[in-house]
């Protein structure tokens, strides 16, 4: 869709520029030497304003001695005998002259140039030019016996040391500007040039003196320097110029017609610096008088057609750079996870270089990075068309309703993905630490057995557990435990086909003292895995492929995760598995029995239902527009009165000013400008009112370490609620 509009739009913009110019544009690049001529420099000059009319001194008619005649075979292989004639060009201005993916010529240039060589018997050698301005010494050192693209003038007609050809190509230049932009010759402008330029230098600062210019390294930079505002206008060939505001980036610059002067663009052949040296200067000469008449032979019609292929088959294509920056806005919160993902990628991989040996580390940083890319881009790619797709279906509901839900699970996944990452490095740099707490084993247990039921009858998979508990209250990390059995199961269902059977058995050990081991089988009907890769299937990001596996999405982190925290709690998760024979993962920990008196305290809690906080008014506190909003908008479906505080100070402000028991909770980010949540969170609490010390803070915050977690109940908050936030999980927190 996009290549066919954007096709269309440079069909008309290239007939119509036809029919404007007496010969179609290029753009132009001009010599010099040290005193006299700079080579590989823009060709680009203003021409007249409304203001101030100017002389229009490059169109002038060739030379009548010329000889118009065409060449004879005789004089064709006379000029061969010249040999291969080195010719210097510039590479940064597309379509007309630029370096293609085989690192030569390309463009409209290299069609003419080609066809010189037709007509003349002369060979030419195209050798890239150095950006920014070339010496005479240069070019005289590096053996170039032409240099292209350089301005017909008086200034270089004269200059010494350089001969130059009449024009093989005239092109137009424009002025590029912002929107809000409105050309006047006595203002104080900053104008972008390019650092070859020179002698456009030289023309502007003559026309007008109360222009500032601004040396900027490339073409691209001058265009940045306009639109960031560092620069007021450039000066630019208007088809390169056009080419350049295809781009997204550029949409608020336009082209402002106010210049119209014609660049003739010629050769300019590598002279002696003075005339003296007369051999090689008749030779030079010689040449140019080759070359003139070459050009002199080519027709207008050929020129157009060359302009034609030139352009069309240069059309600008739309990158995914440029598709990212059109949907900035709603791939931001894509942006802000990917950032995070390859900040976590850098800490690992800089974690495993500092301890493997270096052809194992180098090993596996690259599977690590691979691994990630793929799974990061792929959802990521998903959710770019997914919201393509709703931006083109807005008045189709029932695409709209299922986009969302694909673009829901895929958020989902990211997020998983992330949690991983952030355990993943906790574990390895022993910074996990297991929360100690009563907790029923088989409540929990029969949570994920409700769970997993249902999804394995999606696939066809027969599910059973069964459970032998007589000590089923235990002192432990109940979520930590749910995760490992979770990732077990997960990988039985991920690697069983329809039609296949998993099986949990849960047992525990006759008590010793006042603990009891307990051991967790899952075994199921799947793929199986072969001995060489049970030997690594604990090792971070690998995954076998298979033809079961296939298409599975999995950094491969999950059995790591869960072999780490299985360690962590004194325990040991174990694998048996035969290829084509399905698998059996053996998780077993020690635990302490949860005394009789205990347990009904344990079941009590567990009990405890939230009841519907009615009228309930709660206290936003959030610097981020959007994030604000969406909280605003969920708890007020809810039923919730809620209240929103750009900043610390805004809450703490709000809070003083309210009646006292009109918030019942505040939900408070902890990085904002002003005071953060922290500081605010302290001095509510400070405040001398009864309600200060009751009413209920959390932390909502992205920030999801445990020393952040430690940090935020020590400044008195009372829960905290890591970011993105899982809705169900917030409402529930806050009707309990």
């Amino acid at each position: 869709m996009f290549g066919v509009r954007l096709r269309k739009k440079w069909i008309i913009a290239w007939m119509f520029g036809i029919l404007l110019c007496a010969a179609l544009p290029v753009v132009a690049d001009e010599t010099e030497s040290e005193g006299a001529v700079t080579a590989a420099e823009t060709a680009e000059s203003v021409a007249e304003t409304e203001a101030e009319p100017i002389e229009d001194t490059a169109a002038e008619e060739p030379d009548e001695t010329l000889d118009m005649s065409g060449f004879t075979p005789e004089e064709i292989a006379r000029n061969r005998e010249f040999g291969v004639l080195k010719v210097g060009y510039v590479s940064d201005r597309n379509p007309v002259s630029f370096k293609n993916e085989a690192g030569e010529l390309d463009g409209i240039s290299r069609k003419i140039f080609d066809r010189l060589q037709e007509i003349s018997g002369l060979r030419f050698e195209y050798v890239e030019l150095p950006g920014g301005p070339v010496t005479y010494d240069y070019l005289l050192g590096e053996g170039f016996d032409f240099v292209t693209s350089v301005e017909y003038n008086e200034e270089n007609k004269k200059a010494r040391g350089i001969l130059i050809s009449h024009p093989y190509l005239t092109s137009k230049k424009v002025v590029v500007g912002r929107q809000d932009f409105v050309f006047d010759a006595n203002a104080h402008l900053k104008t972008a040039i390019s650092t070859g330029s020179q002698t456009l230098k030289k023309v502007m600062a003559s026309l007008y003196p109360n222009f500032e210019l601004i040396d900027f390294d490339t073409m691209e930079d001058c265009f940045d320097a306009v639109n960031d505002g560092k620069a007021d206008i450039l000066i630019q060939n208007q088809f390169v110029a056009e080419r350049y505001l295809y781009k997204p980036k550029y949409e608020k610059l336009i082209v402002v017609p106010v210049i119209g002067m014609d660049d003739q663009l010629c050769f300019s052949a590598v002279t002696p610096l003075e005339e003296t040296e007369g051999a090689e200067w008749e030779r030079c000469e010689e040449l140019l008088n080759e070359i003139d008449r070459a050009i002199a032979l080519l027709t207008e019609d050929e020129v157009t057609n060359y302009i034609i292929e030139g352009t069309m088959e240069n059309i600008y294509d739309l990158t995914y750079g440029d598709l990212f920056y059109r949907y900035r806005y709603a791939l931001l919160a894509l942006a802000a996870a990917f950032v995070l993902v390859l900040v976590m990628i850098a800490m690992i991989a800089r974690y495993r270089v500092r301890t493997a040996n270096a052809q194992a580390e180098a090993k596996a940083k690259g599977n690590f990075l691979s691994t990630m890319s793929h799974e990061i881009r792929t959802p990521l790619n998903g959710m770019i068309g997914l919201n393509y797709l709703m931006e083109q279906n807005q008045d189709d509901r029932r695409k709209m309703k299922e986009y969302l839900q694909q673009s829901s699970a895929t958020a989902k996944y990211l997020q998983s993905l992330i949690n991983d990452i952030l355990d993943m490095s906790k574990l390895e740099m022993h910074k996990m630490e297991l929360v100690n707490s009563p907790f029923s084993l088989k409540d929990a247990l029969t949570v994920i057995e409700t769970i997993e039921k249902s999804r394995m009858a999606d696939k066809d998979i027969d599910f059973r557990m069964d459970m032998d508990l007589p000590h089923p209250v235990l002192l432990g990390d109940e979520v930590r435990l749910e995760q490992i059995v979770l990732n077990m199961i997960d990988n039985a269902y991920k690697f069983t086909p329809a039609g296949g059977r998993v099986r949990v058995q849960v047992r525990q050990t006759p008590p010793d003292d006042s603990r009891t081991s307990t051991e967790i089988k899952v075994s199921d009907t799947g793929c199986g895995i072969s001995e060489e890769f049970q030997q690594k299937i604990f090792h971070s990001f690998t995954q076998e492929r298979n033809t079961v596996s296939k298409g599975n999405q999995g950094t491969g982190l999950g059995m790591s995760i869960s072999y780490l925290l299985a360690e962590l709690m004194g325990g040991d998760l174990s694998v048996e598995s035969k290829l084509g024979k399905g698998s059996c993962f053996t998780f077993s920990f020690p635990a302490e029995i949860v005394r009789a008196d205990l347990q009904a305290e344990v079941s009590g809690m567990e009990a405890q239902g939230g009841n519907a906080a009615e009228g309930c008014h709660v206290l936003i506190a959030e610097d981020n527009e959007l994030n604000g909003q969406i909280l605003t908008e969920i708890l007020r479906e809810e039923g919730f009165r809620t209240s929103l505080a750009v900043n610390g100070q805004v809450a703490v402000d709000l809070f003083k000013a309210s009646a006292e028991g009109e918030y019942g909770v505040i939900l408070m980010d902890l990085r904002m400008p002003e005071k953060d949540g922290y500081e605010a969170a302290r001095e509510i609490r400070e405040l001398p009112r009864a309600d200060a010390k009751t009413v209920r803070i959390f932390a909502c915050t992205a920030d999801s370490f445990e020393e952040d977690r430690e940090k935020a109940i020590a400044c008195g908050m009372d829960n905290f609620i890591a970011k993105p936030v899982d809705v169900k999980k917030l409402i529930m927190l806050l009707r309990s």
